[in-house]
């Protein structure tokens, strides 16, 4: 069982570099810095946006309107901290 909870440590690990890495490129993307229009920045766009649109979307939808600036991203950040906080210390170490 603690090697399921590690796999899953390991995920919210890497989750936490894909928000992150949509964050920038969106960034990026709103300065003209990277070209939308190029097909590989496209494609990976495209997949940052699909891995991270379907827990930011319930974030964007609770928080009221804050005039063009987007803080889900951290309040995922957030979320997936405590996530990873709650199984170090209250469910791993009672698993065998």
């Amino acid at each position: 069982m603690r090697a399921v909870l590690y796999v899953v440590l390991e995920a919210l690990n890497l989750y936490k570099y894909v928000v992150v890495g949509a964050a920038v490129l969106s960034w990026l993307i709103a300065f003209n810095v990277v070209n939308i229009r190029n097909e590989f920045v496209r494609s990976i766009w495209n997949m940052l946006d699909a891995l991270t649109t379907p827990l930011l979307r319930p974030i964007r939808n609770f928080l009221p309107n804050m005039g063009g600036i987007d803080i889900s991203p951290v309040i995922l950040l957030l979320g997936i901290m405590l996530v990873e906080q709650l199984i170090v210390l209250y469910v791993y170490p009672y698993v065998f």
